[in-house]
């Protein structure tokens, strides 16, 4: 019962120490759990059963930073933590179910460039964990590391883009929003079949032949199925990750002098950090135990 006792203080007094470093992230946290919560119940009592299941990623996903702190021993920054919420709950919550990329045009770029954004600060931090882990003797330049983190933000931004165009191409999802446009060239109607692009200019609307049907669409031009919406998300993909590997070199370049890159550079919590903080923790309660041993009294 006595040890029993002393793990559950102990883990009270972390629990304590967490919430007063935490205190703002813990409420973001909890705020955007309840507001989740709210959602899915609204949804599941409207019937959408598809809804319901992003809501229930969204909780899942909510978790990330937490479970990224203690599998890797790390101490993320709270503006880190705090934007990586609400970039989950902005593209989920705000974006799939309130329909905000179609309210907003530009609701899906500003998440592409903030993805490229914390993909970036999340590759350079990989690098610079290595590069400070007591179990590691990595010494890695400021430009490989910049490299690295570009790199590592760009292939995720692939990566998401392969996985939109699966979704539309066997579940019919439209991940990868149309663009109307008003021209097109294509070697496909070039009537010589040389290979020579053929241009159509003006384009004002668009029929659909289905079933010896002729359908007009209506939208004043030519749909565009996904690719100019995959090109613009890369683009902003790489400005955002440009962005932080140029703010990421100048701040291993001049360690500890970039005041707003630390904000979305994680620590590295050492074995011996973290053991000074337990014997804190539990300091009172052995104070309490411990017998006073005073060399002038007689055993």
């Amino acid at each position: 019962m006595g040890k029993q006792s002393k793990k559950k203080n102990n883990f009270l007094a972390t629990a304590h120490q967490a919430l007063r470093k935490k205190g703002v992230v813990t409420t973001v946290y909890l705020v955007l759990r309840l507001l989740v919560i709210l959602v899915m119940v609204a949804q599941f009592f409207n019937g959408n059963f598809e809804n319901v299941f992003l809501c229930i990623l969204t909780l899942i996903l909510l978790l990330l930073p937490t479970v990224l702190e203690r599998r890797l021993q790390i101490d993320l920054p709270n503006t880190l933590e705090i934007i990586i919420m609400l970039f989950i709950f902005a593209a989920e919550i705000l974006g799939e179910i309130q329909a905000y990329y179609t309210a907003f045009p530009y609701w899906d770029t500003m998440l592409h460039t903030l993805n490229g954004f914390l993909c970036a600060a999340i590759g350079f931090s990989l690098v610079d964990l290595c590069n400070r882990h007591e179990r590691f003797s990595l010494s890695l330049s400021p430009v490989f590391m910049a490299i690295v983190a570009f790199c590592f933000s760009m292939t995720i931004g692939v990566l998401w883009e392969f996985f939109e165009c699966a979704m539309d191409q066997f579940f019919l999802l439209d991940m990868q929003k149309d663009t109307v446009i008003n021209s097109i060239s294509s070697v496909l109607l070039d009537p010589t079949g040389r290979q020579r692009p053929f241009a159509i200019h003006g384009i004002t609307d668009l029929i659909v032949v289905t079933n010896g049907e002729q359908i007009p669409l209506g939208l004043g031009g030519y749909l565009d199925i996904g690719l100019l919406d995959t090109m613009n998300d890369l683009l902003v993909n790489f400005i955002g990750a440009a962005v932080f590997s140029f703010l990421g070199y100048f701040y291993v370049k001049n360690r500890g002098k970039g005041r707003f890159t630390r904000n979305f550079i994680p620590q590295v919590l050492s074995h011996h950090t973290h053991s000074e903080e337990t014997q804190d923790s539990a300091a009172p309660q052995d104070s309490t135990e411990a017998p006073s041993s005073d060399p002038s009294q007689p055993e």
